[in-house]
């Protein structure tokens, strides 16, 4: 097997995790960073590796197989085309860019350079999202009939003067929470044929708080709210899906199905490996799958099978008109 050497650019909390989780995967080692703060430069002496201010440098000086981008999202297209014009295979954390214009660019990039670009769609590689796509695709509890998704959370008032909280560099809510739920509901169920959506905010905010958001596939009716609540909730990541024959539900920490006539079966969804994030996230094996998977496929150049082009312009399309809707 061929040991891919990783160019890894940004080296912040998700850009340590993708090196944690690195440290973990056989037949792959990060070779070199990308950045030019101070601090990227401290973390590479820590890791014992050399740093770079660009990626076109880093490319020319190291031998590089895939180039990793974990900055912040106003970042990832400018960054993004690089990469595949130095002709490297490239995977960029989640979301692709701030517009479907840019998504386009890029994606039409990585065919013209003969390069694969895969989004880091983390939930398409969790042991519940694994077990419900199993579910509608071998039809044992029949045709879904309706579905809600949740992602809550309490501000993130760690991050209030930063680029999180600016629109044209972060997207806002959309864009940071319910871009998860949205890359799963569009990856199960394709397109909807519209949408509806309620917001709100507080007087003495310049961002919305809350999205509730009902989208329309005919019969099938799917909801999904996102929040960053002014209070102190705990977070809260949740979906059901209703089908003719059963419903299966995962709370945020258990997966279940239910159905008349048997006892309740509780899916088995611990993770093989387990790795530290040193985030907001608690020790799983979420990145090591997903990052195990991009490199399994790059060694192949072939796409992956679960963030599919299609699915990243669907959900980039539908999030810029609903963005677009709430500005006016």
């Amino acid at each position: 097997m061929k040991t891919m050497n990783i160019g890894l650019v940004g080296v912040g909390g998700m850009g340590s995790v993708h090196y944690a989780n690195y440290q973990e995967i056989s037949g792959c080692r990060v070779v070199a960073v990308c950045g030019s703060s101070q601090r990227t430069r401290d973390t590479a002496d820590d890791w014992c590796v050399p740093c770079y201010p660009t990626i076109t440098e880093m490319v020319r000086c190291a031998d590089i197989d895939i180039v990793d981008i974990c900055t912040p999202t106003y970042l990832h297209h400018d960054m993004v085309m690089e990469a595949l014009s130095c002709g490297k295979h490239t995977i960029c954390e989640k979301p692709i860019a701030l517009s479907l214009r840019d998504a386009r660019e890029m994606l039409d990039t990585a065919k013209k350079h003969g390069c694969q670009l895969y989004i880091a769609q983390v939930l398409q590689f969790t042991k519940e999202v694994q077990f419900l796509r199993q579910a509608m695709e071998s039809g044992e509890y029949g045709k879904p009939l309706d579905a809600y998704f949740e992602r809550l959370s309490a501000c993130p008032q760690w991050a209030m003067d930063g680029w999180l909280f600016d629109v044209n560099k972060s997207g806002l809510l959309p864009y940071d929470l319910h871009i998860h739920d949205l890359d799963i509901i569009v990856s199960l169920f394709g397109k909807p044929e519209g949408y509806t959506f309620t917001s709100c905010q507080g007087a003495d905010k310049n961002y919305p708080e809350q999205f509730r958001i009902s989208y329309d596939y005919g019969e099938l009716h799917v909801g999904a709210e996102a929040a960053w609540f002014n209070a102190d909730i705990p977070w809260t990541a949740r979906w059901r899906v209703y089908f003719e024959n059963g419903m299966l539900i995962n709370d945020g920490s258990t997966l279940t199905a239910y159905q008349f006539g048997k006892e309740p079966h509780i899916f088995d969804t611990a993770d093989e490996v387990m790795v530290s994030t040193g985030i907001n996230v608690p020790p799983c094996g979420w990145y090591y799958n997903e990052l195990t998977h991009f490199l399994e496929c790059a060694r192949e150049n072939r796409p992956s099978p679960y963030v599919t082009d299609v699915q990243l312009l669907t959900v980039m399309e539908l999030l810029e008109e609903i963005s677009a809707k709430w500005r006016k």
